[in-house]
């Protein structure tokens, strides 16, 4: 937890990606404290990190579980007032279906980085890659650095992407009940997923949808792009969370 707690400011909770942790978003979180002045929390979820390991293999459903199940008690657990939830790729995915499934007042908006709603052709070929890169190549020990169980974090992820019965899995019912502005950012040369995704969220959204198009970054632009994704995230939380509900507050 950086910056004020809950009960003094908004809270930007983080939601990390398929083989991410707390610790992999880097500086990113403190960046994020100081340019909106929110508090920032992450955390890792089961399976990765210093967290307990995951049962594999996952179920398909995982994420739908991570949303619906797991986060309430989450945000419960560390006094959550209001604010935003910031996930990037299952994160980002987590995140969707938790605003379309629990109609949670405390949520003021969703920035969302790499989203996936539905199963690209593109996605299971990447991750088809990475798993013989894991196999193969020095990327095993480098993701040792974030992961206590660093074989349970790749495959509780990796196999649950490539089952096939994986390729069914669609999240987009949920986003027609998003009732909160949502804000996507996108690498430009993201491998893991296409513009279809960001269409799928303009097709179904009802609420406010910005999108933020990051050139010269792939599937992490917070860390290949760092200023960008900030100052796009950043934008979107203070019009969130100050602008709006300043002016929300002098109406009153």
């Amino acid at each position: 937890m950086l910056g004020p707690a809950p009960g003094d400011a908004p809270t930007i909770v983080m939601l990390h990606e398929g083989l991410g942790s707390a610790g992999l978003w880097g500086d990113f979180p403190e960046e994020l404290a100081a340019a909106t002045g929110a508090g920032v929390f992450a955390y890792s979820r089961v399976g990765y990190g210093a967290s307990t390991p995951a049962t594999l293999p996952r179920p398909i459903d995982y994420m739908h579980v991570e949303a619906l199940e797991v986060l309430p008690k989450v945000l419960d657990a560390i006094g959550f007032r209001r604010g935003l939830l910031l996930g990037h790729s299952d994160g980002a995915s987590i995140a969707a279906i938790y605003a379309g499934g629990v109609q949670d007042h405390r949520i003021r908006g969703l920035a969302l980085i790499a989203p996936h709603f539905i199963v690209e052709d593109i996605s299971v070929k990447s991750i088809a890659g990475i798993k013989n890169l894991y196999e193969t190549t020095d990327l095993k020990s480098k993701l040792q650095r974030w992961h206590r169980d660093v074989d349970n974090a790749f495959y509780g992820w990796n196999d649950a992407w490539l089952n096939p019965k994986f390729r069914d899995w669609d999240i987009s019912e949920y986003l027609a009940y998003i009732r909160v502005p949502v804000a996507i950012v996108q690498g430009a040369d993201d491998h893991y997923g296409t513009i279809r995704q960001i269409e799928i969220a303009r097709e179904e959204c009802y609420c406010p949808v910005d999108v933020s198009i990051i050139t010269g970054a792939g599937h992490s632009p917070h860390r290949e792009a760092p200023e960008a994704t900030l100052n796009a995230i950043a934008d979107f939380a203070r019009s969130i969370l100050h602008v709006h509900e300043g002016a929300q507050g002098r109406a009153a």
